[in-house]
């Protein structure tokens, strides 16, 4: 059954852009806080997603667990990995598991949880999240069978309803706050920090937009080079942006660096250079690629993701009535995988238990056979081979039946009758039999 799955986050309607950053997880560290997660706390299988706007952890615990306890060890062992005090995470954590889990599973995996509601990147970054728990060792027979199922409805929910129509993101709503701030994008130069899918998404969208200009700056210039390829760009270091970044006049960022990359001084010192010609920066990274201080400065305008709101919430609203159609999708396919999951429990009841039956056939087969070796006569040995074969076969029906009897479970009682094919002076609902 999905009641094993646990899910613990923090996301934009949660928590500020402030707390989250202090516990999104480097994309190279991921591997190695999986192991850590799952030796620290309750669970034995583990996925980690940390995006911009969301850090939230999927978990499955044993059948000797509780959901409550587990989710607190999440906590605080996310706590303890982050040096975020328990205090500060206490408030803007949720937590959700069994069905609601794979609910909000399948509406994050589907962008219905999302700031821009519908974005598509999502989708990649969670299948992303999955196959790297799985090359760290994360994954086991649950979580591997769960995943899939919420993919297989968060693409059905794309493709049955328009919340995926006109596509937007974090990366459109910064173009499209640009295209606001500087109505005509032909005579304008960005500076795009980063080479990600994020970034890659900006590219296109100015592009679209006709933008004058672009660069895009990376810390490894062979990727900064592909991706300004694709768009007549040009491409440089992050180690070269001061020189750059007086001829900008928007730049968009969004790189995995743990540390701010542009501070107030670099960009005081560009602004001077552009003879305060006002300047347009927008950071979309979580943790910030941008000191908060650069916003004191004059003639710049600093954006950050949690500042997108207001621009989104017209995209937001074309797709929002698309949403009623979505959730029935969802809420319908996850009754669908409860229904599949009891399926496959239920056969592998029934395999189990014709093979403790055949091996019990087996043991005394070989009984039966020896004693027929040993010179005693086939009568004897068949007499005693079925009441041994019936005794041994009902003892677990038996004793399970006086168990659910001694706890006073009528229903069961009665359900157990049925099963086993046999009357019942029980009623099935339960009620009283004195009358």
């Amino acid at each position: 059954m999905p009641s094993n799955l646990v899910v613990i986050g923090i996301n934009h309607d949660s928590a500020p852009v402030s707390v989250r950053e202090r516990v999104a997880f480097a994309p190279e560290c991921v591997p190695e806080a999986i192991s850590e997660l799952i030796a620290h706390t309750g669970l034995s299988e583990g996925v980690i997603l940390s995006t911009c706007n969301r850090t939230e952890i999927y978990g499955w615990f044993g059948e000797a667990c509780e959901a409550a306890v587990v989710g607190d060890d999440v906590v605080k062992w996310l706590s303890a990995y982050h040096s975020v005090a328990m205090g500060d995470l206490s408030t803007c954590t949720y937590r959700s598991h069994g069905l609601d889990g794979l609910t909000h599973l399948v509406k994050v995996a589907a962008g219905l949880n999302s700031m821009v509601l519908g974005e598509p990147q999502i989708f990649g970054q969670i299948k992303s999240a999955f196959a790297v728990s799985q090359e760290s060792g994360g994954i086991g027979d649950s979580l591997g069978k769960l995943f899939p199922e919420a993919f297989r409805l968060a693409k059905r929910v794309r493709t049955d309803t328009a919340i995926g129509e006109n596509p937007v993101s974090v990366a459109y709503a910064a173009v499209d706050l640009a295209g606001r701030i500087f109505s005509d994008l032909s005579n304008r130069t960005a500076l795009l920090l980063g080479a990600g899918e994020t970034i890659e998404l900006v590219a296109r969208h100015l592009n679209e937009a006709g933008l004058g200009k672009l660069i895009v700056a990376n810390r490894t210039l062979k990727r900064a080079e592909t991706l300004a390829e694709q768009f007549g760009a040009e491409a440089i270091l992050l180690a070269d942006v001061t020189d750059r970044l007086p001829s900008a006049d928007i730049v968009i960022s969004s790189t995995a660096s743990q540390l701010p990359i542009l501070g107030k001084g670099a960009v005081e010192e560009a602004i001077k250079a552009r003879r305060f010609r006002p300047a347009l920066l927008i950071d979309l990274a979580v943790p910030r690629d941008i000191e908060p201080q650069v916003a004191s400065l004059s003639d710049v305008y600093l954006y950050t993701v949690d500042d997108l709101r207001g621009v989104v919430e017209e995209n937001v609203r074309l797709r929002s009535h698309e949403a009623n159609k979505a959730d029935k999708i969802v809420d319908e396919g996850v009754v669908e995988v409860e229904a599949n999951w009891l399926q496959r429990a239920s056969a592998d009841v029934v395999r189990n238990y014709r093979e403790s039956a055949m091996a019990i056939q087996n043991a005394e087969l070989e009984r039966a056979m020896k004693a027929l070796e040993s010179g005693k006569t086939p009568e004897e040995v068949i007499t005693r081979l079925s009441r041994d074969l019936t005794n041994k076969l009902i003892h677990a029906p038996t004793a399970g039946l006086k168990q659910i009897a001694k706890e006073g479970d009528r229903v069961n009682v009665s359900r157990a009758a049925e099963l086993l094919g046999v009357p019942s002076s029980l009623p099935s609902d339960g009620s009283s039999t004195l009358q």
